[in-house]
This record gives structure tokens, C-alpha cells and sequence, in this order.
């Protein structure tokens, strides 16, 4: 894992996939078949989220959550 900010993970009916939503980084979100899946998935997001962020000049927000990792 790369980052500690807080991920939250839940099965989607209509998409029957597991996603992985990032809340502190909008719009930061990724799926799978397991969860597993979806938490590689949803990191890959968040470095790909950050430097897109850094690209455009915008500030990457501090991590809030807590890290059981």
C-alpha cells in the first residue's frame, strides 16, 4: 500500500465489482473482482491522482485517516 489515506471498500450490485473509494481525494476511485483487486487498483489511482494533481499545480491534501498498516 502506498498511502494512508483512508480507502473505503464495498460491493457494487449494479456493478457487481468490489470498489475501493479514496474520500479525501475527489473523483479518487477504483474497482476489482475481489478486494484484493480493488486495493491495488484504488492505489495505482492514488499515485496516478497525485501526479496529476502536482501536473495542474494543485495542492495534494494530507492524509486524515488512521493507518492500521
Amino acid at each position: 500500500m502506498n498511502s494512508k489515506y483512508e480507502i473505503i471498500l464495498y460491493w457494487s450490485e449494479d456493478d457487481q465489482a468490489c470498489v475501493a473509494e479514496v474520500p479525501e481525494l475527489p473523483g479518487c476511485m477504483a474497482h476489482g473482482d475481489s478486494r484484493e483487486s480493488a486495493l491495488a487498483s484504488v492505489n495505482e489511482a492514488i499515485t496516478l491522482w497525485m501526479a496529476a494533481a502536482e501536473e495542474l499545480g494543485r495542492a495534494v491534501p494530507t492524509p486524515k485517516g488512521r493507518c492500521l498498516a
